[in-house]
């Protein structure tokens, strides 16, 4: 029987959960890149041919793929096929051994695959099945496809992204795949704890329409209180003013002048104690219903200096602002080195690899834990098998040999 090739360091709270996730592209593996950073292993399950879809997207470095390699730190990857036979009993004992499994298949593939939650749970009446689908279970949209842009269209975001006087706008982010991610990390969670007072597991169907939807707060609240849809602001808030992109002498700057006190402390940084008192600003509904007015005296004003004069003049003010900054130059900027949130890693293929870190910090667990290189597709296949399954190298062998599991040499001669 093979034993583990190295002992894994105790990375965050969530260390002892493990992990079986069987999703595909973003949302399912963002909910997992979210549980690794926290400490639970997670083993990765792929196709042997091809793996992830997202390894095969441009641009690439040593041969991999940006996209694998932003999301899938600190996993271990089996490739597997689990249109088999042996690849099905494989990874229902994988699953029997696991806390989690995550899949993002359309509803009723799971069963179909003979991986239905009522055989996981047999199997393991303790088992948390978290299953992202684009419109969620049992209803008349479950069987169709659903990707982050048709959400963003059936949600109403893309209703009140961009210009008013210009198109729907997707969002810059994938939000409706990232943020399911995130929801599917909370649900996974709240069932662990759920089960750490009762014991049972539980089956959770997320759906990305209503994941991203639940982020509309106050905007599907102003729809219900007036009757009316919210339009699109461009850069500018739908209530709050002067809140949103200002024109400065060499670019933009963003004011978000939320609350009271810092709408004074802006009006005393630019010499305007004035506008404090002035009957037509004095609250937020005033400033709301003044807003053109307003708005254009204080984009007079703050066309008069650069960004780095009004950024002295602001942060002297304690007013809330910021520059535009790239992708780059956010990266780059020092609060960001300063918090170590860049991390490198040393990747077997692409070599030193930069990725974002956990934005999670945990008193009493070291900030610079060991970060785990995105792995090649089916790279802890026969690790994963022997430790875990206690099958011996010999059986791996066959299993390899026909095709029903792969390894990095396999996976190479396919590119």
């Amino acid at each position: 029987m093979m034993t583990e090739t190295s002992v894994r360091q105790r990375r965050g709270p969530l260390h002892g959960v493990r992990v079986l996730d069987l999703s595909r592209v973003l949302a399912g593996p963002f909910c997992s890149l979210i549980l690794a950073d926290l400490g639970a292993e997670v083993i990765k399950v792929e196709e042997i041919d091809d793996g992830d879809q997202t390894r095969t997207i441009p641009p690439f470095v040593g041969g991999e793929s940006h996209y694998f390699l932003a999301i899938n730190r600190n996993k271990r990857s089996v490739a597997l096929d689990a249109r088999t036979d042996r690849g099905r009993a494989l990874l229902l004992e994988l699953a029997k051994r696991c806390d989690i499994v995550l899949e993002n298949f359309r509803p009723g593939v799971m069963e179909r695959l003979g991986l239905g939650y009522e055989t996981l749970k047999t199997l393991k009446p303790g088992l948390i099945v978290c299953s992202i689908s684009g419109f969620g279970a049992n209803n008349s949209m479950s069987a169709k496809p659903s990707f982050d842009l048709v959400t963003q269209a059936l949600s109403g975001v893309m209703s009140i992204n961009g210009y008013a006087d210009g198109t729907p706008t997707k969002l810059g982010l994938p939000l409706g795949d990232i943020g399911g991610g995130v929801w599917a990390a909370i649900g996974v969670l709240a069932a662990l704890n759920e089960r750490n007072a009762t014991g049972q597991g539980a089956h959770i169907d997320l759906s990305l329409l209503e994941g991203l939807m639940g982020f509309l707060g106050y905007l599907a609240e102003i729809y219900f209180v007036t009757g009316e849809s919210p339009g699109r602001m461009g850069n500018s808030h739908h209530n709050i003013v002067p809140y949103g992109l200002m024109p400065v002498k060499d670019g933009h700057i963003v004011l978000a002048l939320h609350v009271g006190s810092f709408w004074r402390n802006f009006c005393r940084a630019i010499d305007r104690e004035d506008l404090i008192t002035d009957a037509r600003f004095r609250t937020v509904k005033d400033r709301h219903a003044n807003r053109g007015e307003l708005e254009q005296q204080i984009e007079a004003i703050m066309r008069t200096k650069t960004v780095a004069q009004w950024q002295q003049i602001l942060d002297a003010a304690d007013v809330p602002h910021g520059a535009v900054n790239s992708i780059g130059e956010a990266v780059s900027q020092p609060i960001v080195r300063e918090r170590g949130f860049v991390r490198e890693v040393q990747h077997p293929r692409a070599g030193v690899v930069k990725v974002l870190g956990n934005p999670l910090r945990f008193d009493g667990h070291s900030e610079r834990s060991p970060v785990e290189p995105p792995p090649l597709l089916g790279q802890h296949t026969r690790e994963v098998l022997g430790t875990l399954l206690g099958l011996e190298s010999a059986d791996i062998d066959r299993l390899v040999a026909d095709k029903i599991i792969a390894e990095p040499a396999r996976a190479a001669r396919q590119e």
